[in-house]
């Protein structure tokens, strides 16, 4: 990926970074089909083992519209994707109107996505996403609602994350 333009603002840390998953609820996809390109907003859950370099994510869905036709139609290949999750952390007043800015917590990256069709994987990653969309939650799916939806798996080719804190030193 290209260098961060503001590498001061770089978040390499993977504990920071994991930090800045757990904060963010939705995961947006860049993906681009035979109509076009398209974002389309998820939620998510993830692994990201100690012995991995980068998280996957999981992802639900209805099994037809556009997002699953896609992502079926990338087979054991798979579709590739650009993503963004990112965390609004309020205003930063300046002391004039230009000088007003945002603080946020960001990843961005690209992978590739697959669709699941282990039943075990498919439990898990329905485990993971109700983890993280509602932690604490008894989690539990009738054989029937797992026949009904669709899960996929992003797995991060490469991310970077950046940070702006509400109080960071201006660059002269």
């Amino acid at each position: 990926m290209r260098l961060m333009r503001l590498g001061k603002r770089a978040v390499t840390d993977p504990a920071q970074i994991r930090a800045i998953i757990e904060a963010c609820q939705v995961l947006r996809l860049g993906v681009v089909d035979a109509e076009g390109m398209f974002i389309v907003p998820v939620n998510f859950g993830y692994v990201w083992e100690a012995d991995q370099a980068l998280p996957c994510f999981y992802l639900h869905s209805a099994r037809e519209g556009r997002k699953a036709d896609t992502f079926y139609a990338g087979g054991d290949r798979g579709v590739p994707v650009a993503f963004e999750l990112d965390c609004d952390r309020g205003n930063i007043v300046g002391d004039y109107s230009c000088a007003y800015s945002r603080s946020y917590a960001s990843i961005m990256g690209n992978g590739t996505v697959r669709a699941i069709e282990d039943e075990t994987e498919r439990r898990c990653a329905l485990e993971r996403i109700m983890e993280h969309a509602a932690p604490g939650s008894a989690a539990s799916f009738s054989p029937e609602g797992l026949a009904r939806v669709a899960i996929f798996r992003l797995d991060a080719n490469e991310l970077t994350a950046k940070e702006r804190k509400q109080k960071e030193n201006r660059e002269p």
